[in-house]
C-alpha cells in the first residue's frame, strides 16, 4: 500500500510539475503575444504621429502642384498647322475711330526787310547829271504811250504753292463731325485684315485744292492687309472741302489725316 501510494503521489506531483511548466509555457506566449501587439500598436501609432506631422507638407505640396497646373492650363497655346481657309468677306459691326493730332499751328515769319548800304561817294567820281524837262505840252489829239509797272517776281505770291500752315484753315463742308460721319459709313473693314486681326492707323496725305477738292492722296504710312487701299479709297471719294485762305486768297493746303481701323473687340 504504502509502495502504491508513492507512486500515485510522485504521479501527481509530476503532473502538478507538467502542468505548471505548461502554465509558464502558456504564459510566456500570452506575453509575446502582447509584446507582439504592442510593437504593432508602436508601429501604427508612430505611423500615425508621422502622417500627422506631414500631413501640412503634403496639402501645401497639392496645393501648389494644383496651382502649377491651372496656370499651365491657362496659358497653354495649341496652334493649328492646317492651311488658311479663305472664309471670304466678313460682315462685322466695328467703329472706326478718327484720330487727328492737335498741333499748335505758329503764324507765318514776317517778311524779311532789306538792308540798304549807304555808301559814301567818293570825290573821284563822277556824277553824271540828268536833266530832266518838267515843260511838256500836251494836246487833245496826242497819244499817250501806256507804261506798264512790273512787280518783283520775289513780291509776287506764287499761286501754285501748296501751304502747310496758313491763316485760315480748310474744313469739311458741315464740319470735321460730318466728315467722321462719313468715313465711319463708307469705310470697309477688309477681310484680309480681320482674318489676322490687323488693326492700327493709316496715315493719309492729300491736298485741299484752292476749289476745295481733294487731290494727290497717298499714304504715307499703312499697316497693310488691304488697310491701306481702303482708307485711300474713301479719301479720294469724300466730298470737298471749303479750302483755306492765307491773305485773304484761296490756296492750296496739304492735311494729313489719320484713318484708324480698330476690331470690335478692343
Amino acid at each position: 500500500m504504502k509502495t502504491s501510494e508513492k507512486k500515485d503521489s510522485s504521479n501527481l506531483h509530476l503532473e502538478a510539475i507538467q502542468e505548471l511548466s505548461n502554465t509558464n509555457q502558456q504564459i510566456v506566449a500570452k506575453n509575446k503575444e502582447l509584446e507582439l501587439f504592442q510593437g504593432i500598436l508602436d508601429i501604427k501609432n508612430e505611423r500615425r504621429e508621422n502622417d500627422i506631422a506631414l500631413r501640412p507638407l503634403f496639402l501645401n505640396t497639392g496645393m501648389v502642384l494644383s496651382l502649377l497646373f491651372v496656370i499651365v492650363a491657362i496659358n497653354w497655346k495649341s496652334y493649328n498647322d492646317s492651311d488658311i481657309v479663305d472664309l471670304g468677306k466678313v460682315e462685322t459691326d466695328t467703329n472706326e475711330i478718327i484720330e487727328i493730332p492737335i498741333s499748335n499751328q505758329e503764324p507765318p515769319p514776317p517778311p524779311k526787310q532789306e538792308v540798304f548800304k549807304i555808301e559814301e561817294v567818293k570825290d573821284t567820281e563822277i556824277i553824271k547829271e540828268i536833266n530832266i524837262s518838267l515843260d511838256v505840252e500836251v494836246t487833245e489829239n496826242e497819244s499817250i504811250e501806256e507804261v506798264e509797272i512790273t512787280i518783283d517776281d520775289q513780291m509776287e505770291e506764287k499761286v501754285d504753292e501748296v501751304f502747310v500752315i496758313v491763316e485760315q484753315e480748310p474744313m469739311p463742308v458741315g464740319g470735321f463731325e460730318a466728315f467722321y460721319s462719313y468715313l465711319g459709313d463708307e469705310l470697309n473693314y477688309p477681310a484680309k485684315a480681320l482674318r489676322f486681326g490687323v488693326s492700327g492707323p493709316v496715315f493719309v496725305q492729300f491736298i485741299i485744292e484752292k476749289d476745295g477738292r481733294i487731290t494727290d492722296a497717298q499714304v504715307v504710312k499703312g499697316i497693310g492687309m488691304g488697310c491701306d487701299e481702303e482708307a485711300l479709297r474713301v479719301i479720294k471719294a469724300a466730298p470737298s472741302w471749303i479750302p483755306g485762305k492765307q491773305r485773304g486768297v484761296y490756296v492750296r493746303v496739304k492735311k494729313i489725316i489719320p484713318v484708324r481701323f480698330t476690331l470690335a473687340d478692343e
